[in-house]
């Protein structure tokens, strides 16, 4: 997968991006900072996971040999080399910067066809995400365009002069753009009833199917992260609500975020020290 795509992507909906969020605030919620890894420096780590299914931390030395810090390398720009243990940086294929053996740990999701690098878990949804954003965007732009108002005006009246139906159809031409939904007043003594009509036609886009689309690819999305509609502010359609917020919010936890937070946690192992650790969840906490 291309990974500058994958970051793109990233906001595309906000239902997806919401999810992510509150994936990664749950885990800084109960990460407790080390002298290796800051909130800032596992934060960036954990938002470079959940977006491209791929996360990088340097282990930086001190003169001892011993490490210092842990510090997360961009996973858009970051690339393992043909040489086991060996990583690059690669913004400028002409001149890449080449980590120093060994230093750098991938946290990756699995995928079933290699094992080089991950892919993200939400992957499936990606498509309902580009559908969401492709109805957002026709309707907005169909709303700029102003040419909504949609229809034929029919006139067969005898009583409107050439000059008054200029005039007319000038009057709607100007409808367009900004000032559009303006009134017009058409005075024509001695009309008959049915002189004038006006046929629309614009009903098709009235018929676009927007609100479908978008509650149809918002559930695609939350299927996908597998996060309760409550707590991403998602308004409910029915009186009865989603239940139980809390309850939703504990399950969700456990179920999600736990295993999450046991992924985060080799790299102990791989560092032979302990970097990462977490605080037992508590909802109500304020810490």
């Amino acid at each position: 997968m291309p990974m500058a795509g994958l970051a793109r992507a990233f906001r595309i909906a906000p239902h997806h991006s919401s999810a992510i969020l509150v994936k990664r605030n749950l885990l800084l919620k109960t990460f407790k900072p080390s002298k290796l890894l800051s909130s800032s420096a596992f934060s960036r780590w954990a938002l470079d996971y959940l977006v491209l299914g791929n996360g990088y931390l340097e282990r930086q030395e001190n003169v001892l040999g011993r490490a210092m810090r842990l510090e997360p390398s961009l996973g858009v720009y970051t690339r393992r080399g043909v040489d086991p243990g060996v990583f690059w940086f690669v913004t400028n294929m002409r001149m890449p910067h080449q980590f120093a053996a060994g230093s750098v740990f991938q946290l990756f999701e699995p995928d079933l066809t290699q094992e080089i690098y991950g892919v993200p878990e939400y992957l499936s949804a990606l498509q309902s995400s580009l559908l969401n954003e492709a109805a957002t965007l026709f309707r907005r732009r169909y709303y700029q365009n102003g040419s909504h108002a949609g229809f034929i005006l029919y006139a067969t009246d005898e009583g409107l002069a050439e000059d008054d139906a200029e005039d007319l159809e000038e009057a709607l031409a100007n409808t367009k753009g900004v000032g559009n939904f303006r009134n017009l007043f058409l005075h024509v003594p001695g009309g008959k009833e049915k002189g004038l009509q006006l046929i629309p036609i614009g009903e098709a886009a009235a018929k676009d199917e927007f609100l479908g689309i978008k509650n149809t690819t918002r559930d695609d999305m939350l299927a996908a992260h597998r996060v309760p509609p409550q707590l991403l502010g998602v308004v409910p359609a029915n009186a009865g609500g989603f239940g139980d917020v809390e309850k939703a919010a504990d399950v969700f936890f456990r179920n999600e975020i736990e295993p999450l937070q046991s992924r985060f946690l080799e790299v102990n192992d791989w560092l032979g020290e302990e970097a990462v650790a977490f605080e037992p969840y508590d909802l109500l906490s304020t810490a």
